[in-house]
């Protein structure tokens, strides 16, 4: 099954094909010719979601799937959440994001996160949702060389490790992103002729 991700993030490319195995192929935005920004306008993961994968499908025509993923710090009131991304302003830097994140949790003792991913699907011209949470704590600093963006600074419960020091595999079972990826991929294995 060949299906476009709506993203230019090399690395959630990689994460999600990883998981999603040889049964799909999976294309990028470049692939398809897409090359500006997505729209993002929406308050909510689901709704950016939802806003890109639409947009792709109109101005495409290709059935495709995006995602939104947030950090949500108990201790921030759920920030900086949809705004993940874009936490430190434009333009997007995962480096100032931990920066900025890290100094307004320096004299916070709850150290709660969760990471969520929301996945909207476009098949078939119907849409469907899928979603992750990976639970967590932020940490005083950064540790680890891998993943991206919040990776270095959150660890996940039960584990001594960020996801910046978990490989690609070990990262995909317990991942926010890797839950949602496995709820999509549920369905399109259940979808196949």
């Amino acid at each position: 099954m060949k299906i476009c991700f709506a993203t230019n993030n090399v690395k959630k490319i990689e994460e999600v094909k990883a998981a999603l195995g040889a049964d799909f192929e999976i294309v990028s935005l470049q692939d398809i010719g897409c090359h500006e920004e997505l729209p993002e306008t929406g308050d909510t993961l689901e709704y950016n979601a939802f806003q890109k994968a639409r947009y792709v499908k109109s101005n495409y025509g290709v059935d495709c799937f995006a995602d939104d993923t947030g950090l949500e710090v108990d201790a921030l009131d759920g920030a900086p959440g949809v705004y993940s991304g874009r936490f430190a302003g434009e333009p997007r830097s995962d480096e100032r994001n931990v920066e900025l994140l890290l100094e307004k949790m320096k004299e916070k003792t709850d150290r709660n996160a969760n990471f969520r991913t929301v996945i909207a699907l476009i098949l078939d011209g119907k849409e469907y949702a899928f979603e992750g949470i990976a639970s967590g704590e932020i940490l005083t600093e950064k540790v680890g060389l891998g993943g991206f963006g919040y990776d270095p600074i959150f660890r996940p419960s039960g584990y001594n490790r960020t996801f910046a020091q978990l490989t690609l595999a070990e990262k995909n079972e317990i991942s926010h992103r890797g839950k949602a990826v496995k709820a999509l991929i549920s369905f399109l294995n259940s979808r196949k002729y």
